[in-house]
């Protein structure tokens, strides 16, 4: 009769572990905003040895770190659309900061809720319209603001009144609000949270406690902040760089009409001089808050620990796409230079992914979505354009893997005077083409918010190619589009930007005035 009992135990115990090995991992899905990769220790960059994310640093090294992810478009509200859709621009409907996501499109959590999840959404949106299809949501208005900051709650009303005040720092209360979340789901299915910071978006408002981080450290500076003689083209600079005051807002005085100095500072000094000084002031404040993440994400990483939770959860690090950081004498991001383009992206989950791995594998942003339901045991949906990479994660080849990624900046001029672009990147080679007009005739320019605030809008840049050996030049010092050693590479891969282009929805068969000028300068 024991033997019967015991035999009946031991069934029963391997029956609960077998149930448990089956269950499906919790997602945890964190994003900052304009948190540029090279500001993460791991990712080995000029502030490696300022150890300023040792809690992202130690996630990177318990899971994988993706060394080649891009956005296809640096600016939020597109790039948050393609995380979420798993589509490009012109497929989901936003192209710029004045789109909305239909709710019909908000593909991720609509997917994970088909495979049992529960889904909750807290932070930065950004995405205009209701999130509808999360079971929850607490996020901010638009941009919202750091401290004491509103929040717009299910529950609390009808969308856009429900508002919610919270006494605090933005990276915290969002924090708290995940960690209280998670202590009160419904624990019959797994969790799906998107956990998305409002830090380090600019202008850097940290919470009190970080005033003296940093404080008598002296922050690394990139080479690239001064002058670059080989750098850019008339599409950047001008000719005779007589737009070099005009396009790209800067960190020193160089810009007449955004300079992070003068925002600051009220003295007048030289652009090297007010470079240095804004830099260093630019730089404190931006990793003062890129700390508040850090120590965020380790109190986060500690509770889910202490729950039990950590080992079966696959915890995603990202962020929206990099940031400028005085490379260049740029601030803010939209550009399709390294420091903007590229971001971020570290993920962990010890049942698939072996601790310590690093990957070079070319991936965009609207691979994440399609490799979260694949990993989880669905099927990705045909109308999503990225591709999983779970193969990766596995420590396996991917078949058939994308040799170069596609990226397009739209908003010509708006807000940081950057002229719309687009181009493809390889994993030693980029190619863009400043085609320098905004996608909206003149004619249609009245009633948008930016025509009384930006100088120049409908001003039609010069339209011109940079090509950048990433190899060689990984600083991106060197155009080389006009060096005959390279028209042949530069050749193959004007090719591939027409493929990706038409392949992925990305041409301008509706936009006649752009359509021509790439037509008159394709070949120049």
């Amino acid at each position: 009769m024991k033997s019967i009992i015991l035999l009946c135990l031991l069934i029963c115990s391997a029956l609960l572990f077998a149930h448990e090995d089956n269950k499906k991992p919790n997602i945890i899905f964190i994003m900052s905003d304009d948190h540029a990769a090279h500001a993460i220790g791991a990712y080995g960059g000029r502030f490696a040895n300022l150890n300023v994310t040792p809690n992202l640093d130690k996630l990177a090294s318990e899971g994988m770190l993706f060394e080649n992810v891009f956005c296809n478009n640096s600016i939020c509200t597109p790039s948050r659309a393609s995380i979420i859709t798993g589509q490009y621009p012109q497929t989901n409907g936003v192209l710029d900061l004045d789109h909305k996501l239909d709710t019909d499109k908000q593909y991720l959590p609509m997917e994970l809720k088909k495979l049992g999840y529960s889904t909750a959404i807290f932070g930065k949106w950004h995405l205009k319209n209701e999130p509808l299809n999360f079971d929850f949501y607490k996020v901010l208005p638009s941009q919202g603001r750091y401290t004491n900051p509103i929040f717009n709650e299910k529950g609390k009303g009808n969308w856009p009144q429900n508002k919610v005040e919270n006494e605090g720092h933005s990276s915290d209360i969002i924090t708290n609000s995940v960690i209280e979340h998670i202590k009160n789901r419904d624990k019959s299915k797994p969790f799906f949270v998107m956990h998305h910071f409002k830090a380090p978006h600019g202008l850097f408002e940290y919470a009190p406690r970080y005033s003296n981080f940093l404080a008598n450290t002296e922050i690394p500076e990139p080479a690239s902040m001064y002058y670059q003689p080989n750098w850019g083209s008339e599409g950047t600079r001008g000719i005779n760089d007589s737009l070099r005051n005009y396009i790209g807002s800067s960190v020193s005085t160089r810009n007449k009409y955004i300079s992070y100095y003068n925002i600051i500072f009220d003295d007048e000094t030289s652009v090297n001089e007010s470079a240095h000084k804004a830099y260093q002031h630019y730089l404190k404040g931006y990793l003062r808050l890129v700390k508040g993440i850090d120590d965020n994400v380790g109190r986060l990483i500690d509770f889910l620990k202490k729950e039990g939770l950590y080992e079966n959860t696959i915890i995603v690090y990202t962020s929206d796409q990099g940031m400028m950081l005085g490379e260049h004498d740029f601030q803010d991001k939209r550009w399709m230079y390294e420091e903007s383009m590229r971001m971020p992206f570290i993920m962990y989950y010890p049942k698939k992914i072996k601790a310590g791995g690093k990957t070079d594998l070319l991936v965009n942003n609207t691979d994440f979505a399609p490799t979260l339901i694949d990993l989880v045991g669905g099927k990705v949906p045909k109308y999503m354009q990225g591709h999983n990479f779970v193969k990766t994660l596995e420590g396996k080849e991917e078949p058939n893997w994308r040799t170069a990624t596609y990226y397009r900046y739209w908003m010509h001029i708006i807000h940081h005077y950057v002229p719309a672009h687009f181009g493809i990147r390889t994993t030693s080679y980029k190619l863009m083409f400043f085609y320098g007009k905004h996608y909206l005739p003149e004619s249609e320019h009245e009633g948008h918010y930016w025509k009384k605030n930006y100088q120049g809008e409908e001003l039609e840049t010069p339209h011109t190619w940079e090509f950048y050996d990433l190899k060689n030049d990984p600083q991106e010092l060197h155009n080389r589009y006009n060096d005959p050693a390279c028209k042949e590479l530069i050749a193959e891969l004007k090719i591939e930007l027409k493929r990706q282009r038409k392949e992925l929805n990305e041409t301008d068969e509706n936009y006649p005035e752009i359509q021509t000028i790439i037509e008159k300068h394709w070949n120049d």
